[in-house]
């Protein structure tokens, strides 16, 4: 029996408790690897650039930095206390934060801080805006509530003069994120540690800042370019009453000036055009003057940049992907947009920058931004560097609980509004792999008719290919789309022709290379296939040569899985901590260079190229070294992850064991980490360090992922072995069998049983099992999973 797969039931999917004990100061919190902007990140220097380039104005203050914060249960009232710090916007489970700890469905976060409020005048507001909260925050200004916001990834401001004094304030924000388990769009957090998912981001995990505006303000631009008709369609959000001056402006040189009302639809004239392209992504600057009787009440700097994208056909009549009217090869890759140190929150503004300098290094002109939307200051680098976005909607929770479309749809709109103005995004991705995807037509209509300045790309991988298979066949899978799109991996293939349509490659590629420490998860390097570092090269310049192929055929774009190692995926062309480049930089340009010859000023980027040894050969080296007698702590650790992955299963436990020996209390999480991955079977001597480190205090210890770990370990060794001999099982055996293992023991008994009746329909022994499991341990067990187990209980009481 494999208690892991039946009843639609797992027993990796207990969501990790707390257990990380509080923090006096701040102090990052260690990760397995860091970036080397981690370094630069301190209370006093948090991500201090103006957060939103395309509205700026002087008057404004960063609130980032240390807040207080606690976390209490969902129903508690606001918490007098908070006597533990946090540093904000860094997520609550990243290093950065200085906490590293899960939020779990059942509790919320609370923040707290205080800042100086200097007189207002002449009927001036303050306005206080938020980057990003996930998933819904309750905002306290002075005790009094300001307002709401659910949605992770979508900005949102609240005015709050009224609730302000002169002197010192305090803001108090309340977080709720149930995640993956939440009615809201999720992307790739997953509260499930068994998945391949990768670590929420809980809280407020993007810039926030404060700025007074005066009584009469611009509230926001909207900015669209008709290039055939060489005009900037502006409208300015703005009080009834009053009057805006639109100046455009080339490097100081004035272009273009017009006036108008606000709130009424404006043509500012570009004539002759300078048009922003990639291989030329030249941005007007635009200054935006709002009047009241004759005088100038607020004023913002904003920019633009002309560019159209469509689609039309080639001299040869195929329907292509154009940008500017010519025929634009997508050559993208597809960037998911995590950290190792900062998770969803990269850890300096130059960090972020990098991402897309590196990409564009390597020879792309295209992003697609994987089910994430990244702050506003991400989009600003790729409108300065040149980089086309495919920018994907964040996927509604895949089951569709009641209220999910809604928030969906919700969600998606602020998120069209939000990222309107930049040119960069040139296509709106819908749904990927049919992740929650419903009322599809609809929904792509309703994108097409809210933003026709750009394409659809409505259903990515419907249609998906693994290895020629195919694995879900769907009817109608482009409708209203402006593409037609596959997912294939690992190699390349063309999408079906139909017409109107531009055909793409919406994701190939995913191959696995592993650099021995510059890994997240050293237990993993997933990819589609397996590659040495020496033979990546070849390997991915015979892909873009079938894609040249394809191109020909018909193909339009392209997406590759994907530029950076993510967590347990070492897919990447660089590594998660952006330190190794597995093909170097300009061997990648030259091998790009077919599809993208064009591709403007190179980026000047730093990273190590990748050692070519073929890693068995050098793990052998240090395998005869043990042999030889050397056994000091850093090389057995180096040793046992080399072993592992070289799928020397003997050498990993040999060195994994010898490492754990070598060890003493108080173990640092790297070790305990380590530990964990080497600890297999309850006679291995981690087992023991394990059970005593659940016993101890710890403050290093996350201590929900050692019992589930623990778990594992008891129902493979102990119980399975009992449930696969006897189709009865005496769990009176079973129970006493399991005493020398404590609580996890206790749980996992309870877990076993439980599921085993469920799934044996034996409702008479079910239900007292279900109730004490329930009693005892509900609060590790995911909601859908309690109520279906309650259900059981209820369905079956005469039974």
């Amino acid at each position: 029996m494999n208690l892991i797969k039946t009843a639609s039931v797992c027993l990796l999917s207990v969501v990790l408790g707390q257990g990380v004990m509080a923090q006096t100061g701040w102090k990052a919190q260690s990760s397995t690897i860091k970036t080397r902007w981690a370094q630069e990140v301190s209370p006093t220097n948090v991500l201090p650039e103006y957060p939103r380039p395309q509205m700026v104005r002087e008057n404004w203050q960063n609130l980032n930095g240390l807040w207080q914060y606690t976390i209490t249960p969902k129903d508690a009232a606001m918490p007098s206390a908070f006597a533990d710090q946090i540093l904000v916007p860094f997520p609550l489970e990243s290093a950065l934060s200085g906490v590293k700890k899960p939020l779990l469905p059942t509790q919320h976060l609370w923040y707290k801080r205080t800042f100086v409020q200097t007189p207002l005048k002449n009927g001036e507001h303050v306005l206080l805006h938020f980057g990003a909260v996930d998933w819904q925050a309750t905002v306290y200004v002075n005790g009094k509530e300001t307002g709401t916001h659910a949605g992770g990834y979508q900005s949102f401001s609240q005015d709050i003069t009224a609730a302000l004094k002169d002197g010192e304030n305090e803001i108090v924000v309340k977080v709720y994120d149930p995640t993956s388990e939440g009615i809201g769009p999720h992307g790739k957090q997953v509260l499930n540690p068994a998945n391949i998912y990768y670590t929420p981001s809980s809280g407020i995990w993007q810039t926030v800042w404060m700025e007074t505006v005066p009584a009469a303000y611009i509230a926001g631009l909207t900015l669209t370019p008709d290039v055939d008709k060489n005009v900037l369609n502006v409208s300015v959000n703005a009080p009834a009453g009053t009057n805006v001056e639109l100046i455009a402006t080339d490097n100081g040189t004035e272009v273009s000036k017009i006036k108008g009302k606000a709130g009424v639809p404006l043509k500012l004239p570009v004539k002759n055009a300078k048009l922003w392209s990639p291989a030329s992504p030249f941005l007007y600057d635009l200054t935006v003057k709002l009047s009241k009787g004759g005088k100038t009440v607020d004023e913002v700097k904003s920019y633009f940049g002309m560019r159209k994208i469509a689609i039309q056909k080639d001299e040869k009549g195929v329907d292509r992907i154009f940008l500017n009217n010519k025929p634009y090869f997508n050559l993208g890759t597809l960037d998911q947009g995590f950290w190792p140190d900062g998770l969803y929150t990269a850890p300096t503004d130059n960090a972020l920058k990098f991402d897309i300098e590196a990409i564009k290094a390597m020879g792309f002109n295209t992003i697609r931004k994987h089910i994430k939307v990244e702050p506003a200051r991400w989009y600003y680098h790729t409108d300065k560097l040149g980089m086309l976005v495919w920018q994907d909607f964040v996927n509604p929770n895949q089951g569709l609980p009641e209220g999910a479309k809604a928030e969906y749809e919700k969600e998606t709109k602020e998120t069209l509004e939000q990222l309107h103005n930049y040119p960069s995004i040139t296509t709106w991705v819908i749904f990927n792999e049919k992740w929650g995807a419903y009322d599809q037509q609809r929904i792509t209509e309703w994108v097409k008719s809210a933003d026709p300045s750009r394409i659809v790309n409505g259903h990515s991988g419907e249609m998906l290919y693994v290895n020629e298979q195919l694995r879900s066949p769907s009817p109608n899978a482009w409708v209203s789309a402006d593409m037609t799109d596959v997912h294939s991996y690992p190699d390349p293939m063309n999408a079906p022709a139909e017409p109107g349509k531009a055909r793409v490659l919406g994701e190939f590629g995913g191959i696995g290379v592993f650099i021995p420490e510059h890994q997240w998860n050293t237990g993993s390097a997933w990819g589609y296939i397996q590659e040495k570092p020496a033979a990546l090269a070849a390997k991915y310049n015979i892909m873009n040569q079938h894609l040249k192929l394809l191109e020909a055929d018909g193909l339009s774009g392209s997406i590759y899985t994907q530029p950076f190692d993510v967590e347990g995926e070492q897919n990447g062309l660089l590594t998660y901590d952006r330190e190794v480049v597995k093909i170097p930089f300009e061997q990648m340009r030259s091998i790009h260079a077919s599809l993208n010859p064009d591709l403007g000023t190179v980026p000047q980027v730093t990273a190590m190229n990748a050692d070519l040894t073929d890693p068995i050969v050098a793990y052998s080296k240090m395998l005869q070294e043990y042999v030889g007698g050397r056994r000091d702590a850093s090389f057995l650790f180096k040793l046992a992850m080399m072993a592992k992955q070289a799928g020397d299963k003997e050498g990993a436990n040999l060195a994994g064991s010898a490492y754990i020996a070598s060890l003493h209390a108080p173990y640092t999480p790297e070790q305990l980490d380590l530990i964990l991955q080497f600890t297999n079977s309850t006679k291995d001597k981690g087992f023991a360090v394990l059970q005593q480190q659940l016993q101890s205090s710890n403050p290093q210890l996350e201590k929900r992922p050692v019992t589930v770990k623990l778990m594992n370990i008891v129902f493979k060794d102990v119980i399975d072995p009992v449930l696969q001999k006897s189709a009865d099982p005496d769990w009176s055996a079973i129970a006493n069998s399991i005493k020398p293992y404590g609580d996890p023991g206790d749980e996992i008994y309870l877990r076993a049983k439980t599921v085993y009746t469920f799934n044996k329909q034996d409702w008479s022994n079910y239900a007292s099992a279900a109730n004490t499991y329930l009693e005892k341990y509900g609060q590790n067990i995911p909601e859908q999973e309690r109520n279906m187990f309650r259900q059981a209980i209820d369905n079956n009481k005469n039974q």
